[in-house]
């Protein structure tokens, strides 16, 4: 009874709110302006609705009172909003902000059950395999890897290595297109000898970037134990700024070119005589998560992948740089989670945590692709380290769990970070200054003089036209 009585109301609002707001009739198709539809609303799911920026504004919709459906409000939002590319965000359990479409959000509801949808997509190593193989072939082409230039025949520009104890660094610029340059830096094990590992750390959008103290930390731990560590800038960020302006980072073609550095990075690094291409892992946080992500399902050099605070099932990476050439549109769809499940049957350590889109790994994400590692007997090759009190970052509990891991599968020497007391200790390497991780020196007057400028010129080189009119926020 009390289940009617709660309809009867509803149907008594849309009532009232049909009759008293403009007197909708099917002579107009029942046409409403946005903000009193919005009112409506509010009143029947008992919420508010802010509208700080205005979006609603000046806005009718036909029919729009029959687009209300009492029974699920994400479907009205969804009825309302979806023809002005508009969303609602949840910012509590009563609260929704009006804001701009964001196509690589979901809710946390929403996620899930996309999970489980694709989870029904296949129950055996055979259909995974096939749905790998499609995912992977649209991948390569969404990135446009194929039509990708050939890398240039230059000498990589390499400066001056530095010793410091237990490793060595120099910086790199590699031309991976024709007057493109990424720029990043090498930490090897010092003494360098023998053969050893080779680990390539995308950054994220941390600020600073490679020049960071965590990130060098990070580079310089593992470098110690014995790999041949490869970090590099974001495009667009960093020295990489020096060609593309940091607009340029939220263009489409900054995602293709950041997976082509981390391809073509791994190309010249197996041409160095002390580099095993047999043991190859790729380690990044936030958006270095999704490059790693990337890797992991396109490269088959690598070998262990530790994505760290990215893997999701309602958030794909709201950077056009991670999510902006529709990868997740293959398959018919897809998300994170099943990029990350790409890597199986490899070793993989994904780290998350409370305080982001992370926050239901271990309940909703992490059993997925434990799944999909079952299907190979390999469950015990994937792990799952979640930090419930901590938030987005790759701060120093978070390396802590990498280290051991990339130290068990790639064969690398723990021991060389261990303190007498038997726990990890970062202390013993050195934070260089910004300047010192320099390529193309302080004023960047070291930079090529080919190097390319026009990121009109920068789309050409694949063929492509860019028509990059606005931004995502």
């Amino acid at each position: 009874m009390k289940q009617r009585l709660r309809y009867s109301k509803v149907f008594l609002l849309l009532f009232l709110g049909a009759s008293l707001l403009n007197a909708q009739t099917s002579d107009s198709n029942f046409k409403q302006g946005l903000p009193e539809t919005m009112e409506t609303v509010a009143s029947i799911f008992n919420i508010e609705i802010k509208d700080n920026d205005g979006l609603l504004n000046e806005k009718t919709l036909e029919y729009a009172q029959w687009k209300i459906d009492a029974t699920n409000l994400e479907v009205t939002f969804a009825n309302l909003l979806s023809p002005f590319n508009l969303s609602a965000q949840k910012q509590n359990d009563s609260v929704y902000k009006i804001k701009p479409f964001q196509y690589h959000k979901l809710t946390e509801e929403r996620g899930a059950e996309k999970l489980a949808f694709l989870a029904s997509k296949y129950d055996n190593l055979e259909a995974w395999e096939a749905r790998k193989a499609n995912l992977k072939s649209c991948m390569i082409d969404a990135f446009a890897i194929e039509k990708a230039p050939k890398m240039p025949n230059s000498k990589p520009i390499l400066t001056k290595k530095r010793k410091y104890k237990g490793y060595t660094v120099e910086n790199i610029a590699l031309e991976v297109l024709p007057g493109v340059y990424t720029t990043g830096s090498i930490y090897k094990p010092y003494p360098l000898r023998g053969k050893n590992a080779v680990v390539v750390t995308p950054n994220g959008h941390f600020a600073d970037g490679r020049y960071r103290e965590s990130e060098q930390i990070r580079c310089a731990l593992l470098a110690k134990m014995g790999a041949i560590v490869v970090n590099y800038d974001l495009f667009a960020w960093g020295e990489s700024q020096l060609q593309f302006p940091y607009e340029t980072h939220r263009n489409s073609v900054a995602s293709t070119i950041q997976v082509l550095s981390g391809m073509r990075l791994l190309d010249y690094i197996s041409t160095l005589k002390n580099a095993d291409m047999t043991r190859v892992g790729v380690t990044g946080g936030s958006g270095g998560g999704s490059q790693t992500m990337f890797l992991a399902a396109l490269d088959d050099r690598i070998t262990v992948s530790v994505p760290v605070v990215m893997m999701s099932s309602y958030h794909s990476g709201g950077c056009p740089c991670e999510s902006g050439r529709g990868i997740h549109l293959c398959g018919n769809g897809t998300n994170n989670v099943e990029i990350a499940s790409m890597a199986a049957p490899k070793p993989q350590l994904i780290i998350s945590d409370g305080g982001d889109w992370t926050n239901n790994t271990p309940e909703v994400e992490f059993p997925f692709v434990k799944r999909i590692y079952n299907f190979y007997g390999k469950q015990e090759l994937v792990e799952n380290s979640h930090f419930p009190k901590e938030g987005h970052n790759y701060g120093a509990s978070k390396r802590k769990a990498m280290y051991p891991f990339m130290a068990k599968h790639l064969n690398l020497n723990l021991s060389k970070i261990i303190d007498k007391n038997g726990e990890i200790d970062e202390s013993g390497c050195t934070i260089e200054p910004y300047e010192n991780l320099l390529v193309f020196g302080k004023n960047g007057e070291n930079l090529p003089k080919n190097a390319l400028k026009d990121i009109d010129e920068l789309y050409k080189l694949f063929g492509e036209e860019n028509k990059r009119t606005n931004d995502v926020k």
